[in-house]
């Protein structure tokens, strides 16, 4: 397997785990003027673009190795892969500006021409222009067809990038011999069962993202032995500062501002698609007939156990504390209008019939500086040193290495 697959299955396992959402939230479909690069770093390119401390929030797959090209990619930025600051031995075998490129006898053309050779380890034409294609059916319908031909060439340096920064951390790893157990393997596993939204098993995660027990039983050893090599460097041992910390809060205080907020159950009757006027109406009046039975006395926990259609039945129709922006918005106005502990009437959206109950309404407050938040605050600076670290370790082994660029 191609170093640049091991990292997107990374990368869509992480998606996965830190888009745990409920089907009543805003689909990426409703939310209007979806940014270009935004589509292509989800396909293409890092998605520390959109979460630059995912991968030291969840330990659970060691996710230094999803920030990988978060990381790479803001050094390739600033510099570029040719940069002499950085001492990057690198040849371009490349032509003067409107000359045809004759590759060399030893890199023929076709699939099997080397695009760029890190340290000995060669990606291929025909690797990259695979790569390339699945990418582009991924986006297929979701980028303008003027910019399909910059999506093309955004996710080709992307892919370049991964394969490159991909293979200088597993030499590092292999000159420092470091190793992963199978017991440490099987802890990561058991936390990013954990870490799955509900209902989901380990076995749909591999289904949704085509990937093998193996593979992603590999790719899990492979971050917790990157998660080891960040952690072996002395700057990572530092702790931040009372000092520091303060600093942080006074600074970042309107960070820190909790939004106004409800804590929600409900009850779901879905509508389903090809559902007629006469279906409608029943599955409507299916939720009237549960609110009157809640109102007459029946235990709303049961009652959503047994009827609901939303996965949070098996929490009692738990939706947990949510704040405005979060749900689909006749859903959203109900529950930031209903009063406490009231049953509200049956709200219809896209999704069907709802009956809802606000089990709390939480005003907008400001966090105070106390023990709790200084530990928030603590891990977060922790994790800025850690992810500066790594950012600085990939630097310093893409000095050292030797790349070769071709130009086919």
């Amino acid at each position: 397997m191609t170093s640049f697959t091991h990292l997107n299955i990374l990368r869509n396992l992480a998606k996965d785990i830190t888009a745990i959402q409920i089907f009543l939230r805003q689909d990426e479909a409703e939310i209007e003027n979806a940014k270009f690069m935004n589509i292509i770093i989800d396909h293409g390119g890092s998605i520390m673009g959109c979460r630059k401390n995912i991968c030291l929030i969840l330990a659970v797959l060691c996710l230094l190795l999803f920030s990988i090209m978060g990381c790479g990619s803001k050094e390739e930025k600033k510099t570029g892969i040719t940069n002499d600051q950085e001492k990057t031995v690198v040849q371009q075998v490349a032509p003067q500006a409107g000359v045809p490129v004759t590759p060399s006898a030893a890199e023929p053309t076709g699939p099997s021409a080397v695009v760029i050779d890190v340290d000995g380890s060669k990606l291929t034409q025909g690797n990259l222009d695979s790569e390339i294609r699945k990418k582009m059916a991924a986006i297929k319908g979701q980028v303008p067809k003027a910019r399909m031909e910059q999506a093309r060439n955004e996710m080709r340096k992307q892919i370049i990038n991964d394969f490159t920064v991909r293979t200088i951390l597993a030499n590092e790893v292999s000159r420092e011999r470091i190793s992963a157990s199978e017991r440490e393997v099987s802890e990561a596993v058991g936390r990013l069962k954990n870490s799955l939204p509900q209902g989901m098993t380990i076995e749909d995660l591999m289904k949704k993202n085509k990937i093998t027990k193996e593979m992603m039983y590999e790719e899990i050893r492979f971050g917790i032995k990157l998660n080891k090599l960040v952690l072996s460097q002395k700057a990572s041992k530092a702790k931040p500062t009372e000092n520091e910390i303060s600093k942080f809060y006074q600074k970042n205080k309107d960070k820190f501002t909790v939004p106004e907020s409800v804590h929600v159950r409900h009850i779901l009757i879905a509508k389903a698609e090809g559902d007629d006027d006469k279906k409608v109406a029943e599955k409507k009046a299916k939720a009237e007939n549960l609110r009157k039975q809640i109102l007459a006395g029946a235990d709303f926990a049961e009652v959503a156990k047994n009827n609901s259609d939303c996965p949070s039945k098996n929490n009692g129709g738990d939706l947990g504390i949510f704040s405005r922006g979060e749900m689909v918005k006749p859903f959203e106005q109900a529950a930031f209008t209903q009063e406490k502990n009231a049953i509200g009437p049956v709200v219809e959206t896209n999704y069907g019939y709802h009956i809802i109950q606000v089990l709390e309404h939480l005003s907008p407050k400001t966090m105070s500086l106390d023990e709790t938040t200084k530990a928030k605050i603590a891990a977060y600076l922790q994790q800025q040193k850690q992810q500066e670290i790594f950012e600085g370790l990939v630097k310093k082994l893409r000095a050292k290495a030797n790349i070769v660029v071709y130009q086919n």
